[in-house]
């Protein structure tokens, strides 16, 4: 058992959660090269806490020792959304698990496959209208928000727009408690970010318990009539699954694969993901790859253990960081390179490495549904449409907090495709 490389300095005084902050990757790849080590100590959040940067380290995390790491009861997300799938540990957090999955699994995923691609259709079939360059970011979230509300709420942005307007609004304030310093003030004229969050969840609460009473169809129904552990439970889950994480998440991993496929020198990549679906899997998990929508996550040594080796004190946090991960050498040769023929090579059947929505028994329950609304948007997009940066040249610079995109929106500009040199029919 050996000691983690690096220190954690001292109480406050040796905190480098302003520094990881403001640039986690390069915080992380600063000590890795300094420790040679992709696994190392610092102050986060002012406690010890051990950076896990490898594939090995995180699949101990996550799969092999998930038990001795919990989710943190302080965490941001339960003073947000309560306790929810995300925030509970133990039975409650398995009980739950078992309870949800079936609505995110089988038949549910295939009964909501015609309405998914109308709403892409509709959002997206006149991106190349105008002729002028899209704000793909902004594009793409309006999507995300449009799916999430239809499924999730039963409100459809043609049918109801007033108070899909409303609830999109009040997703976009509630989302920025996530994001401010969790500090409750109120006084004349000016209320704090986390005081607007909170009011804007309020009113988000009230308009879920309405559709839960009164309306009894689609997931709203199906939700209501599950056995959960409290009254509050249906109520919280949903204000988790309408909230603006999968709407972000979405239009994060589209605008890299945007990024990623667009211009003319990727026209053959473009056309064969159009017509082969196994090559479009490849380039999608390339694209989780190098441009993971989170950073990673977060969890609590609920007793003393060991990760890759070094010793881990009971009460030391530990975050695993996704870009790092994903571009560990041991695993993945060429880090850095856009590949999805590794997928079909030595990284056949390496999915379960990648942990942007979690991994092992802790993972994102809706994977599988962003991954359904990842693939018909790109599909959509690959038969209706070529795209390239425009300006040819923009700084496409990354932030990666809170949810990973250029730190500048890049503008595209799209094109409809002439089917009539493919010799193909546009599908919706």
């Amino acid at each position: 058992m050996s000691k983690l490389p690096g220190n954690a300095g001292v109480s406050l005084l040796g905190d480098k959660s302003l520094e990881f902050y403001r640039d986690p990757v390069s915080f992380c790849q600063q000590r890795i090269e300094k420790h040679r080590s992709r696994m190392f100590l610092c102050r986060l959040m002012n406690r010890p806490t051990a950076f896990i940067c490898s594939v090995q380290g995180t699949r101990e995390l996550l799969c092999e020792k998930s038990s001795l790491f919990l989710k943190d009861p302080t965490d941001l997300m339960t003073n947000m959304y309560g306790d929810t799938i995300v925030t509970t540990n133990g039975e409650e957090a398995c009980l739950l698990r078992l309870s949800l999955t079936s609505l995110f699994t089988g038949s549910c995923l295939g009964s909501w496959s015609d309405y998914i691609a109308s709403v892409c259709e509709r959002c997206l079939k006149d991106l190349s209208v105008s002729g002028q360059p899209e704000s793909v970011y902004t594009v793409f979230k309006s999507l995300g928000t449009e799916l999430v509300l239809g499924l999730f709420l039963n409100v459809r942005a043609e049918k109801q727009p007033e108070l899909f307007q409303e609830i999109s609004q009040l997703c976009t304030q509630h989302w920025h408690g996530l994001i401010s310093a969790p500090v409750n003030v109120k006084v004349p004229m000016w209320s704090s970010g986390f005081s607007i969050a909170l009011d804007a969840r309020n009113k988000l609460m009230d308009i879920i318990k309405d559709k839960l009473e009164n309306d009894k169809e689609g997931f709203v129904g199906s939700l209501g009539s599950l056995p959960l552990p409290h009254s509050s439970s249906a109520a919280q889950h949903l204000l988790l699954f309408i909230s603006a994480l999968i709407p972000k998440a979405l239009a994060s991993l589209l605008t890299s694969f945007t990024l990623a496929l667009g211009g003319n020198g990727q026209e053959k990549a473009r056309r064969q993901a159009a017509e082969d679906p196994d090559y479009l899997c490849r380039v999608l998990l390339e694209v989780q790859r190098l441009w993971p929508p989170f950073i990673g996550g977060r969890r609590i040594a609920d007793q003393d253990s060991t990760l890759m080796g070094f010793h881990v004190p009971k009460d030391f946090g530990v975050i695993y960081i996704s870009h790092a991960v994903h571009r560990d050498p041991e695993v993945f040769q060429e880090p850095d390179a856009f590949l999805p023929e590794r997928w079909s090579g030595r990284n056949e059947g390496h999915e379960h490495f990648l942990c942007s929505f979690g991994n092992g028994p802790r993972s994102c329950i809706g994977a599988k549904l962003t991954n359904v609304f990842l693939k018909e948007a790109c599909v959509y997009l690959l038969n209706n449409f070529d795209w390239c940066l425009d300006p040819p040249v923009q700084n496409l610079e990354y932030k990666w907090l809170p949810v990973s995109r250029p730190a500048n929106p890049p503008t595209v500009t799209f094109t409809q495709r002439d089917h009539t040199l493919s010799g193909r029919s546009d599908t919706s």
